[in-house]
């Protein structure tokens, strides 16, 4: 088709090369290598592929304490920190269940119903126990 300083067709792979532009044929293989030590190769997502991973996308959140917070998106996926409110959805229930007041210590919110029973008084001295037994 074109004259023959611009049309070659190389030797060993059958490629053509037009004004210096590769068309066709196979790509050319590493030296030395065959169809079949280059099978598999190719990086999947499996096996293969776990050896490489050794750098950590998530470390441990302040707030919740999990390894949840994500270093780049600089985000908790499991609380939601930095954001003020706690992260929680209604999709999942369980989760909800899992984090919700009752699960942790309740420093505070423990001796409420105690001190409810008194209506909140502070500030009083019990009367001794004898005293009371006695008088009644």
């Amino acid at each position: 088709s074109l004259p023959p300083p611009y049309h070659k067709r190389n030797a060993v792979d059958g490629r053509v090369r037009v004004s210096g532009v590769v068309l066709g044929g196979e790509p050319p293989t590493p030296q030395g290598a065959t169809e079949e030590n280059t099978v598999g190769l190719e990086m999947g997502k499996g096996t293969g592929s776990f050896g490489k991973r050794r750098n950590k996308t998530h470390t441990l959140c302040v707030r919740c304490g999990r390894r949840s917070f994500h270093l780049q998106k600089s985000r908790c996926g499991s609380c939601g920190y930095p954001s003020a409110r706690i992260r929680k959805y209604k999709w999942s229930i369980k989760a909800i269940r899992r984090k919700t007041t009752g699960t942790g210590r309740m420093r505070y919110l423990r001796h409420m119903p105690r001190r409810f029973k008194t209506n909140f008084r502070e500030g009083t001295q019990a009367p001794p126990r004898r005293a009371a037994a006695a008088s009644a």
